[in-house]
């Protein structure tokens, strides 16, 4: 007898011990049944899957709407019937897994983690079929993760727990809406699903401070509403018994009147949910904003406007093509330096233009974006990593995208909003520091780092209202955190890497504006979650900085120090003040300077321009 074999005999033994009436009947009827599938997997016998099936549905008949494992057997059960669907056709086996699936989308509150696994297996197996609820099975996973991010502690563990949960989601989420022609729905899919450790900082964390202040009725509302979260994630997160689930609805309700009491304040309706198009939209205003989206169905561009419609456009070729052009890539940034390398670069970059960035400038054309406009990037997954500003084909007397439109990144839509929102435009003092560390405890020294932080003092000094200097000794984190702390306006020249450590909060009245990240890779987050755009220059977002000027690989020391010095230049503006909305047309006439023959390719194109915000609610 094999080993699941007699795993299948002790189930059956230890059934018979739980008779109908028995409060761990439903547990034991879904492990023989959880088995009995195992076993058709590996022999293939239809008997097994079929008693499979009936125990399954004994089991969901025990777990009515609102015990805790209903979803657990719904989903189980639905997989079952998927599989004999797959062996025998039969319709109705297809029918009553959709039907089964579809009561998901019922629920009002679904918080706990195997919800939202369901939801994503119920959206795969519809996308895969191209079935009608496809669409529908996306939202209520993305509601579901939504719900779930809103219990979270901010602690590291929560976080890996919903990276690994969401995986390909938002994108999957994105191509399925394409695919149906809903355009503004792909945008407030993808936006509700990537990102969400900011956007759990963003769009849950700061709406309820902002309910803290708004009076003694919100600041009731607000503590109300962080003890139930906090009794709900404690009790989702116990073992489960059947003594919690009268519990578990009974804080799930609630929540959900707690939560609808909030809507009801002026300026809080729409609490916890996610922006709508007409918000995301706004991002455009001065300039479309582009999302790449790389998915297992397909890849494809959406170009928004400030005033019209997503605008399709369709792209030659596949995440899997995607993937092996950012693994190369990747490689090759770590080898930069040779003629060799060199031309490995330009073959990549026209890759991604004929692929990519090409086909998304002709529609820009035809939507009459003019020559020289600004451009904002929104990769998704593999894209994130690839640098779509510097495509092109090379060529004599054809342009690259550098030469036609000035480009900008950001991770989100609703970030861009809220960077513009929060630029200070006034004439109120302007406070600069200038850190650098070029003897690092450890690391390599940098010989041009003094020289460039001099350059700025030397060009900044006199035009800000104050001007603070860090270097080497002084350039510790303790010294570093106090000078953010009264100071809006950041040069930071040093090597550069992304570390667990104390989040850098700074007050309101601190008003960031701007930060020149002077050192390696800090636009780059990490390969294996490209979407959440964990790395330094958006901890400068954290930090509440609405314009960053970063790097996406290693930048040459004089190379810096000759986009730096052009770079200020051109950010001051005609009344000799400081302009952080000049900050991408600035690096885009500091970059044009290098454009001669013994600058290296990588080296011309290696900073780049991002918007992210200070946490304020879209």
């Amino acid at each position: 007898m094999s080993d699941l074999d007699e795993s299948i005999e002790l189930h059956c033994d230890a059934l018979l011990l739980c008779p109908p009436g028995h409060s761990d009947r439903s547990l034991f009827l879904n492990n023989l049944a959880l088995s009995l599938a195992d076993r058709f997997q590996q022999g293939g016998m239809m008997s097994d899957l079929d008693e499979s099936i009936e125990l399954h549905r004994d089991a969901l008949l025990l777990r009515p709407p609102g015990h805790s494992d209903r979803s657990t057997s719904l989903n189980s059960l639905a997989l079952s019937l998927r599989d004999r669907f797959h062996q025998r056709g039969v319709q109705s086996d297809l029918h009553e897994a959709f039907s089964l699936y579809s009561q998901l989308s019922q629920l009002s509150h679904a918080a706990s983690r195997p919800y939202l696994r369901a939801a994503k297996s119920w959206a795969a197996f519809a996308d895969t079929l191209d079935h009608a609820s496809a669409l529908l099975a996306y939202q209520t996973a993305l509601q579901f993760l939504d719900q779930q991010v809103a219990l979270l502690s901010s602690s590291s563990h929560h976080f890996d727990v919903i990276r690994e949960a969401v995986s390909s989601l938002a994108t999957d989420a994105f191509s399925c809406s394409v695919r149906h022609g809903a355009l503004t729905t792909a945008v407030e899919l993808v936006e509700q699903g990537r990102a969400v450790f900011w956007t759990q900082l963003a769009r849950f964390s700061t709406p309820l401070d902002e309910l803290s202040v708004s009076g003694d009725t919100g600041v009731a509302l607000a503590e109300e509403f962080r003890r139930l979260s906090f009794r709900l994630r404690k009790a989702f997160d116990q073992s489960s018994t059947e003594d919690q689930y009268p519990q578990i609805r009974q804080l799930t309700t609630q929540w959900d009147d707690v939560v609808s009491r909030i809507r009801m304040l002026p300026d809080f309706s729409r609490f916890l949910l996610p922006p709508l198009f007409s918000d995301l939209q706004k991002a455009a205003e001065d300039g479309p904003v582009i999302f790449v989206n790389a998915s297992q169905y397909r890849c494809d561009a959406l170009i928004v406007l400030s005033d019209e419609d997503p605008v399709h456009v369709p792209i030659d070729i596949t995440q899997t093509e995607a993937a092996d052009l950012s693994s190369k890539f990747q490689s090759l940034s770590k080898e930069f330096g040779s003629l060799e390398t060199q031309l490995k670069l330009v073959s990549i970059l026209r890759k991604i233009w004929h692929g990519v960035v090409g086909p998304v400038v002709q529609a820009l054309k035809v939507s009459n974006i003019h020559h020289g406009s600004r451009i904002w990037w929104c990769p998704t997954a593999e894209f994130t990593l690839l640098p779509l500003h510097a495509a092109g084909a090379y060529e004599k007397k054809r342009d690259s995208l550098s030469h036609i439109y000035i480009s900008s990144y950001t991770p989100t839509l609703a970030t861009l909003v809220c960077a513009r929102r929060q630029v200070s435009l006034d004439a109120s003092p302007q406070h600069f520091v200038a850190i650098g560390q070029g003897n690092p405890d450890g690391g390599r020294p940098l010989e041009c780092v003094a020289p460039e932080i001099a350059f700025v003092a030397k060009r900044l000094a006199p035009v800000v209202s104050s001007f603070m200097r860090l270097e080497d000794s002084d350039a510790t984190v303790k010294g570093a955190f106090d000078a953010l702390n009264r100071n809006q306006w950041l040069h930071l020249a040093c090597h550069g890497c992304l570390t667990d450590g104390n989040h850098l909060n700074l007050p309101s009245q601190c008003n960031p504006q701007f930060a020149f990240l002077s050192a390696c890779h800090t636009t780059v987050g990490d390969e294996k979650s490209p979407d959440e755009s964990i790395h330094l220059a958006a901890a400068m977002q954290f930090s509440g900085f609405r314009s960053v000027i970063g790097s996406m690989w290693s930048a040459d020391d004089e190379v810096a120090q000759e986009v730096v010095s052009g770079f200020y230049d051109h950010l001051i503006d005609d009344s000799d003040r400081l302009d952080c909305t000049r900050a991408a047309m600035a690096l885009h006439k500091a970059l044009k300077k290098l454009w001669r023959s013994d600058i290296p390719l990588e080296q011309r194109i290696v900073f780049v321009h991002s918007c992210f915000h200070s946490l304020a609610l879209l």
